[in-house]
């Protein structure tokens, strides 16, 4: 089986293949997070903000040199930006888009889609007229997140009627109101529902009403 080469799917059709594969890439995932401090309590409590945008990042070379041989002795090569202007023009925007292009970087076992934010480009070799024949590009692609098929895939399930939770050792309203609406800062409406006036003042056994969402005042 002969070497695979990896290769970029621009949106609209077509498709770059690279010179040389990577050596390497660099896959980068992250959350946010913000905290709380609650009154009570020891230290602050962790909220899930969000997921950040998942993070590609690749060198890439090309080399268009060609170097003397006995037929011709002169060095030569073609211009190797005419390879690298394709790679810089991802991050403008497309005319008959509007914005910049979705990429796929396509190789192996890897199909990572997203927009390339950044194109980095060194030029190492150079013709005696000052002709570019190499050229080391950095490149760093950020996924996009398609909203309505994140929010089909792990919807939030804000209730359209109220609950009875039972208070079990170490409840808290506001982890209540996590796991109900997703967003802590509810707990005064379950607070409001139930007449308590301190939120730590809760015991196990409790039957805890939690309201539909759309009944807060």
């Amino acid at each position: 089986m002969g070497i695979k080469k990896a290769e970029l799917a621009i949106e609209g059709g077509e498709t770059l293949q690279v010179m040389f594969n990577p050596a390497s890439y660099n896959l980068s995932f992250a959350a946010s997070y913000s905290e709380k401090r609650v009154i009570g309590l020891d230290g602050p409590i962790g909220q899930y903000i969000a997921g950040d945008s998942e993070t590609l990042e690749m060198t890439l070379y090309f080399d268009t040199y060609q170097p003397p041989t006995v037929a011709n002795p002169a060095e030569g090569g073609t211009d190797v930006t005419r390879i690298t202007r394709k790679l810089a023009a991802l991050v403008q925007i497309k005319g008959s888009l509007h914005r910049p292009p979705k990429v796929t970087f396509r190789w192996g076992g890897i199909h990572f889609s997203g927009v390339i934010v950044s194109v980095r480009q060194a030029y190492t070799m150079f013709l005696p007229d000052g002709m570019p024949v190499r050229a080391r590009v950095d490149l760093t692609f950020k996924s996009i997140l398609d909203v309505k098929q994140s929010r089909h895939q792990s919807p939030f399930e804000s209730p359209d009627r109220t609950k009875l939770r039972t208070v079990h050792e170490g409840d808290q309203l506001w982890n209540y109101a996590w796991e109900e609406y997703g967003d802590m800062e509810q707990w005064r409406l379950i607070a409001k529902e139930n007449g308590i006036m301190n939120p730590l003042d809760i015991t196990p056994g409790q039957k805890i009403r939690i309201p539909a969402l759309q009944d807060e005042i």
